[in-house]
Protein backbone atom coordinates (compact mmCIF):
# COMPACT_ATOMS: atom_id res chain seq x y z
CA UNK A 1 0.00 0.00 0.00
CA UNK A 2 1.53 3.40 -0.64
CA UNK A 3 2.47 5.96 1.95
CA UNK A 4 -0.60 8.08 3.86
CA UNK A 5 -1.45 11.35 1.57
CA UNK A 6 -0.23 14.67 3.54
CA UNK A 7 -4.07 16.26 2.98
CA UNK A 8 -4.84 19.53 3.71
CA UNK A 9 -8.62 20.09 4.10
CA UNK A 10 -10.59 23.09 3.49
CA UNK A 11 -14.31 23.10 4.66
CA UNK A 12 -17.03 25.01 6.89
CA UNK A 13 -19.88 22.62 7.47
CA UNK A 14 -20.29 19.86 9.73
CA UNK A 15 -21.23 17.33 7.09
CA UNK A 16 -17.31 16.70 6.95
CA UNK A 17 -17.61 15.34 10.50
CA UNK A 18 -18.07 12.01 9.92
CA UNK A 19 -15.04 12.24 6.78
CA UNK A 20 -12.90 14.06 9.40
CA UNK A 21 -13.44 11.38 11.77
CA UNK A 22 -12.72 8.72 9.72
CA UNK A 23 -9.39 10.26 8.26
CA UNK A 24 -8.09 10.71 11.67
CA UNK A 25 -9.04 6.95 12.60
CA UNK A 26 -9.05 3.86 10.32
CA UNK A 27 -8.48 6.16 7.42
CA UNK A 28 -5.14 7.51 8.81
CA UNK A 29 -3.57 4.49 6.52
CA UNK A 30 -4.71 6.47 3.25
CA UNK A 31 -4.72 10.26 4.45
CA UNK A 32 -3.23 12.43 7.75
CA UNK A 33 -4.98 15.45 7.44
CA UNK A 34 -2.12 18.07 8.45
CA UNK A 35 -3.86 21.11 8.45
CA UNK A 36 -7.47 22.91 8.24
CA UNK A 37 -8.90 25.91 6.19
CA UNK A 38 -12.29 27.19 7.33
CA UNK A 39 -13.93 30.84 7.46
CA UNK A 40 -13.34 32.95 10.14
CA UNK A 41 -15.61 32.74 13.48
CA UNK A 42 -18.97 34.17 13.11
CA UNK A 43 -21.90 35.86 14.50
CA UNK A 44 -24.79 33.24 15.62
CA UNK A 45 -27.95 32.43 17.32
CA UNK A 46 -30.11 34.76 18.91
CA UNK A 47 -27.39 36.43 21.35
CA UNK A 48 -24.82 36.69 18.03
CA UNK A 49 -22.36 35.50 20.05
CA UNK A 50 -19.30 34.70 17.63
CA UNK A 51 -18.49 31.59 17.69
CA UNK A 52 -15.95 29.13 15.83
CA UNK A 53 -17.82 26.38 13.37
CA UNK A 54 -17.64 22.77 14.04
CA UNK A 55 -14.32 21.81 11.55
CA UNK A 56 -12.21 24.52 13.64
CA UNK A 57 -13.39 23.04 16.85
CA UNK A 58 -12.36 19.52 15.59
CA UNK A 59 -8.82 20.57 14.37
CA UNK A 60 -8.02 22.45 17.81
CA UNK A 61 -9.11 19.15 19.66
CA UNK A 62 -6.84 17.39 17.70
CA UNK A 63 -4.36 19.98 17.70
CA UNK A 64 -3.92 20.67 13.88
CA UNK A 65 -2.95 24.13 12.49
CA UNK A 66 -6.02 26.27 11.49
CA UNK A 67 -6.48 28.90 9.20
CA UNK A 68 -9.09 31.38 8.34
CA UNK A 69 -8.64 33.62 5.87
CA UNK A 70 -11.40 36.09 4.71
CA UNK A 71 -10.41 35.76 1.39
CA UNK A 72 -7.69 33.76 -0.63
CA UNK A 73 -5.39 35.94 -1.32
CA UNK A 74 -1.43 35.07 -2.42
CA UNK A 75 -0.95 35.22 1.32
CA UNK A 76 -3.08 32.54 1.83
CA UNK A 77 -1.51 30.48 -1.29
CA UNK A 78 1.69 30.42 0.78
CA UNK A 79 0.93 29.42 4.13
CA UNK A 80 -1.02 26.20 2.33
CA UNK A 81 2.47 25.84 -0.38
CA UNK A 82 4.32 25.96 3.51
CA UNK A 83 2.29 22.70 4.35
CA UNK A 84 3.62 20.65 1.46
CA UNK A 85 0.81 18.49 1.11
CA UNK A 86 0.10 16.17 -1.19
CA UNK A 87 -3.70 17.30 -2.16
CA UNK A 88 -5.66 19.28 -0.62
CA UNK A 89 -9.69 17.94 -0.04
CA UNK A 90 -12.32 20.48 -0.16
CA UNK A 91 -16.34 20.07 1.03
CA UNK A 92 -18.78 22.74 1.45
CA UNK A 93 -15.78 25.51 2.31
CA UNK A 94 -17.64 28.34 1.33
CA UNK A 95 -14.39 30.44 -0.79
CA UNK A 96 -13.86 30.81 -4.09
CA UNK A 97 -10.34 29.19 -4.78
CA UNK A 98 -7.95 30.74 -7.80
CA UNK A 99 -6.28 28.49 -9.92
CA UNK A 100 -2.48 28.95 -8.35
CA UNK A 101 -4.27 27.97 -5.30
CA UNK A 102 -5.77 25.09 -6.93
CA UNK A 103 -2.64 24.03 -8.07
CA UNK A 104 -0.26 24.19 -5.07
CA UNK A 105 -0.70 20.78 -3.28
CA UNK A 106 1.57 18.46 -5.35
CA UNK A 107 -1.75 16.45 -6.60
CA UNK A 108 -3.87 18.96 -6.84
CA UNK A 109 -7.07 20.15 -5.52
CA UNK A 110 -10.28 17.62 -5.24
CA UNK A 111 -13.68 18.61 -3.82
CA UNK A 112 -16.58 16.67 -2.51
CA UNK A 113 -19.74 17.69 -3.84
CA UNK A 114 -23.16 17.04 -2.65
CA UNK A 115 -24.53 15.68 -5.83
CA UNK A 116 -24.48 12.92 -8.70
CA UNK A 117 -23.02 15.76 -11.05
CA UNK A 118 -23.15 17.10 -13.44
CA UNK A 119 -27.17 17.24 -11.72
CA UNK A 120 -27.35 20.10 -9.08
CA UNK A 121 -24.11 21.98 -9.99
CA UNK A 122 -24.16 25.02 -7.03
CA UNK A 123 -25.13 25.90 -3.86
CA UNK A 124 -28.13 24.18 -2.35
CA UNK A 125 -27.71 21.26 -4.40
CA UNK A 126 -28.79 18.44 -0.84
CA UNK A 127 -32.41 20.76 -0.85
CA UNK A 128 -32.88 21.26 -4.60
CA UNK A 129 -32.27 17.50 -5.02
CA UNK A 130 -34.93 16.15 -2.96
CA UNK A 131 -37.49 19.55 -3.50
CA UNK A 132 -36.93 18.25 -7.32
CA UNK A 133 -38.34 15.03 -6.66
CA UNK A 134 -35.63 12.90 -7.01
CA UNK A 135 -35.06 9.39 -6.31
CA UNK A 136 -31.34 9.25 -5.24
CA UNK A 137 -28.76 11.82 -4.52
CA UNK A 138 -25.03 11.31 -4.10
CA UNK A 139 -21.54 12.49 -3.27
CA UNK A 140 -19.03 13.34 -5.83
CA UNK A 141 -15.20 13.16 -5.87
CA UNK A 142 -14.16 15.64 -8.49
CA UNK A 143 -10.76 17.66 -9.67
CA UNK A 144 -11.70 21.63 -8.87
CA UNK A 145 -11.49 23.71 -12.06
CA UNK A 146 -12.16 27.15 -12.61
CA UNK A 147 -15.89 26.90 -13.96
CA UNK A 148 -18.38 25.95 -10.92
CA UNK A 149 -18.55 22.33 -9.98
CA UNK A 150 -17.51 21.42 -13.48
CA UNK A 151 -14.08 19.23 -13.11
CA UNK A 152 -14.03 15.82 -14.18
CA UNK A 153 -15.44 12.89 -11.69
CA UNK A 154 -13.54 10.16 -10.21
CA UNK A 155 -15.92 8.28 -8.11
CA UNK A 156 -19.82 8.83 -6.76
CA UNK A 157 -21.21 7.34 -4.04
CA UNK A 158 -24.81 7.14 -3.97
CA UNK A 159 -27.77 7.65 -1.48
CA UNK A 160 -31.30 6.80 -2.05
CA UNK A 161 -34.13 9.71 -1.37
CA UNK A 162 -36.98 8.30 0.99
CA UNK A 163 -40.43 9.51 0.74
CA UNK A 164 -39.86 10.82 4.64
CA UNK A 165 -36.21 12.27 4.02
CA UNK A 166 -36.27 16.06 5.08
CA UNK A 167 -32.46 17.36 3.87
CA UNK A 168 -31.69 16.59 7.69
CA UNK A 169 -31.89 13.43 6.86
CA UNK A 170 -29.84 13.39 3.82
CA UNK A 171 -27.31 15.53 4.58
CA UNK A 172 -26.81 12.70 7.29
CA UNK A 173 -26.75 10.11 4.35
CA UNK A 174 -24.40 12.09 2.65
CA UNK A 175 -22.27 13.06 4.75
CA UNK A 176 -21.63 9.26 5.89
CA UNK A 177 -21.30 8.63 2.02
CA UNK A 178 -18.14 10.61 2.05
CA UNK A 179 -16.45 7.82 4.36
CA UNK A 180 -16.91 4.80 1.76
CA UNK A 181 -16.03 6.94 -1.18
CA UNK A 182 -12.80 7.92 0.21
CA UNK A 183 -11.87 4.32 1.14
CA UNK A 184 -12.07 3.64 -2.51
CA UNK A 185 -10.26 6.94 -4.08
CA UNK A 186 -7.58 7.56 -1.95
CA UNK A 187 -5.43 4.50 -2.46
CA UNK A 188 -5.97 4.79 -5.89
CA UNK A 189 -4.95 8.48 -6.19
CA UNK A 190 -1.49 7.74 -3.98
CA UNK A 191 -0.77 5.35 -6.49
CA UNK A 192 -1.70 7.25 -9.22
CA UNK A 193 -4.74 5.00 -10.66
CA UNK A 194 -7.11 7.39 -10.46
CA UNK A 195 -9.05 8.16 -13.38
CA UNK A 196 -11.03 11.47 -13.84
CA UNK A 197 -14.05 11.05 -16.22
CA UNK A 198 -14.98 14.90 -17.67
CA UNK A 199 -19.11 15.33 -17.23
CA UNK A 200 -21.69 15.49 -19.97
CA UNK A 201 -21.47 19.44 -19.72
CA UNK A 202 -24.85 19.52 -21.63
CA UNK A 203 -26.72 17.54 -19.06
CA UNK A 204 -25.74 19.92 -16.41
CA UNK A 205 -28.53 21.52 -13.93
CA UNK A 206 -27.27 24.68 -11.79
CA UNK A 207 -28.97 25.23 -7.86
CA UNK A 208 -28.41 28.58 -5.86
CA UNK A 209 -28.49 29.94 -2.67
CA UNK A 210 -31.50 29.66 -0.89
CA UNK A 211 -33.46 32.63 0.62
CA UNK A 212 -36.31 32.89 3.27
CA UNK A 213 -38.88 33.32 0.61
CA UNK A 214 -38.18 30.40 -1.15
CA UNK A 215 -40.38 28.76 1.54
CA UNK A 216 -43.40 29.87 0.63
CA UNK A 217 -46.29 27.21 -0.97
CA UNK A 218 -48.57 27.85 -4.13
CA UNK A 219 -51.28 25.56 -3.25
CA UNK A 220 -52.80 25.31 -7.08
CA UNK A 221 -49.25 23.39 -7.50
CA UNK A 222 -49.43 19.43 -7.41
CA UNK A 223 -49.46 17.86 -4.29
CA UNK A 224 -46.24 15.95 -5.39
CA UNK A 225 -44.34 18.89 -6.14
CA UNK A 226 -45.39 20.89 -3.10
CA UNK A 227 -44.35 17.85 -0.51
CA UNK A 228 -40.75 17.15 -2.40
CA UNK A 229 -40.56 21.27 -1.52
CA UNK A 230 -41.26 21.15 1.84
CA UNK A 231 -39.28 17.72 2.58
CA UNK A 232 -36.18 19.73 0.52
CA UNK A 233 -36.62 22.90 2.40
CA UNK A 234 -36.32 21.79 5.70
CA UNK A 235 -34.90 22.76 8.50
CA UNK A 236 -33.91 25.86 6.49
CA UNK A 237 -35.60 27.73 4.90
CA UNK A 238 -38.53 25.68 6.22
CA UNK A 239 -41.98 26.01 4.14
CA UNK A 240 -44.08 28.35 5.64
CA UNK A 241 -48.12 29.07 5.78
CA UNK A 242 -50.39 31.97 7.22
CA UNK A 243 -53.12 30.22 9.47
CA UNK A 244 -55.20 32.72 11.43
CA UNK A 245 -52.99 35.33 11.27
CA UNK A 246 -49.59 33.12 12.57
CA UNK A 247 -46.56 31.86 10.37
CA UNK A 248 -46.76 27.93 10.74
CA UNK A 249 -43.52 26.02 9.16
CA UNK A 250 -44.17 22.48 7.68
CA UNK A 251 -41.34 20.40 8.82
CA UNK A 252 -42.79 17.00 6.69
CA UNK A 253 -45.28 15.99 4.09
CA UNK A 254 -46.50 13.35 1.67
CA UNK A 255 -49.30 13.11 -1.21
CA UNK A 256 -52.19 11.55 0.25
CA UNK A 257 -52.73 8.35 -1.55
CA UNK A 258 -56.58 7.52 -3.22
CA UNK A 259 -57.50 5.13 -0.16
CA UNK A 260 -56.98 7.88 2.21
CA UNK A 261 -58.77 10.56 0.21
CA UNK A 262 -60.81 12.59 2.48
CA UNK A 263 -62.62 15.13 0.02
CA UNK A 264 -66.19 14.90 -0.13
CA UNK A 265 -67.70 13.56 -3.17
CA UNK A 266 -68.17 16.59 -5.72
CA UNK A 267 -66.52 19.07 -6.78
CA UNK A 268 -63.27 19.56 -6.04
CA UNK A 269 -62.47 22.12 -3.29
CA UNK A 270 -60.41 24.99 -4.10
CA UNK A 271 -56.99 24.56 -3.85
CA UNK A 272 -55.34 25.51 -0.03
CA UNK A 273 -58.87 24.25 1.37
CA UNK A 274 -58.27 22.94 4.68
CA UNK A 275 -60.36 19.46 4.12
CA UNK A 276 -58.99 17.59 7.50
CA UNK A 277 -56.97 18.41 10.91
CA UNK A 278 -56.89 14.92 12.38
CA UNK A 279 -54.15 12.71 14.14
CA UNK A 280 -53.37 11.74 10.69
CA UNK A 281 -52.38 15.12 9.57
CA UNK A 282 -53.29 18.95 8.34
CA UNK A 283 -55.03 17.71 5.07
CA UNK A 284 -54.80 20.34 2.18
CA UNK A 285 -56.46 20.17 -1.41
CA UNK A 286 -53.69 20.97 -3.99
CA UNK A 287 -54.21 22.12 -7.50
CA UNK A 288 -54.04 18.08 -8.14
CA UNK A 289 -53.82 15.83 -5.26
CA UNK A 290 -54.48 15.92 -1.44
CA UNK A 291 -51.13 17.05 0.46
CA UNK A 292 -50.51 15.40 4.05
CA UNK A 293 -49.06 17.87 6.08
CA UNK A 294 -47.06 14.80 9.47
CA UNK A 295 -45.16 17.76 10.77
CA UNK A 296 -46.00 21.63 12.36
CA UNK A 297 -44.31 24.05 14.04
CA UNK A 298 -45.86 27.40 15.06
CA UNK A 299 -43.88 30.51 16.46
CA UNK A 300 -41.85 30.23 19.22
CA UNK A 301 -42.76 26.48 19.90
CA UNK A 302 -41.04 22.84 18.24
CA UNK A 303 -41.76 20.65 15.66
CA UNK A 304 -44.14 18.44 16.42
CA UNK A 305 -46.11 15.51 15.12
CA UNK A 306 -49.32 16.82 13.46
CA UNK A 307 -51.91 15.52 16.03
CA UNK A 308 -50.14 16.51 18.97
CA UNK A 309 -49.76 19.98 17.12
CA UNK A 310 -53.18 20.01 16.22
CA UNK A 311 -54.17 19.74 19.81
CA UNK A 312 -52.90 22.95 20.82
CA UNK A 313 -53.73 25.02 17.46
CA UNK A 314 -57.00 24.78 15.55
CA UNK A 315 -57.02 24.59 12.14
CA UNK A 316 -60.84 24.69 11.55
CA UNK A 317 -62.02 22.51 7.68
CA UNK A 318 -63.17 24.65 5.20
CA UNK A 319 -60.13 27.03 6.52
CA UNK A 320 -58.56 28.33 2.77
CA UNK A 321 -54.65 28.85 2.87
CA UNK A 322 -53.04 31.15 1.35
CA UNK A 323 -50.65 30.89 -1.75
CA UNK A 324 -47.99 32.11 -3.24
CA UNK A 325 -45.60 31.76 -6.53
CA UNK A 326 -43.20 28.77 -6.23
CA UNK A 327 -39.66 30.76 -7.22
CA UNK A 328 -37.42 28.42 -9.60
CA UNK A 329 -34.82 26.15 -6.98
CA UNK A 330 -32.88 24.91 -10.82
CA UNK A 331 -31.74 26.42 -13.98
CA UNK A 332 -29.64 25.32 -17.06
CA UNK A 333 -27.47 28.19 -16.57
CA UNK A 334 -25.66 29.21 -13.00
CA UNK A 335 -28.03 31.81 -11.48
CA UNK A 336 -26.82 35.51 -10.21
CA UNK A 337 -24.57 35.28 -7.29
CA UNK A 338 -25.95 37.46 -5.16
CA UNK A 339 -24.41 38.42 -1.52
Amino acid sequence: MPAPLNLVFLGSDIIALPLLDWLAGEGSAFARVTAVFTQPDRAVGRGQKVTPNGIKTWALARGLPVYQPEKITEEVRAQLAALAADVSLVMAYGHILKQDFIDTPRLGTLNLHASLLPRYRGASPIQTAIAAGEAETGVSLMRIVRQLDAGPVADVERVAIGPHDTALEIEQKLAAACVPLLARTLPRLASNELAFVEQDHAAASFCRRLVKDDGQLDFAAPAAVLAARINGLYPWPACTVEIAGQPVKIGLAEVAGDAEAVAPSGAQPAAGTVQAANTLGLWVATGRGVLRCLRLQKPGGKMLGAAEFLRGFSIPEGTVLPSAPLAPLVGPVPFPYKR
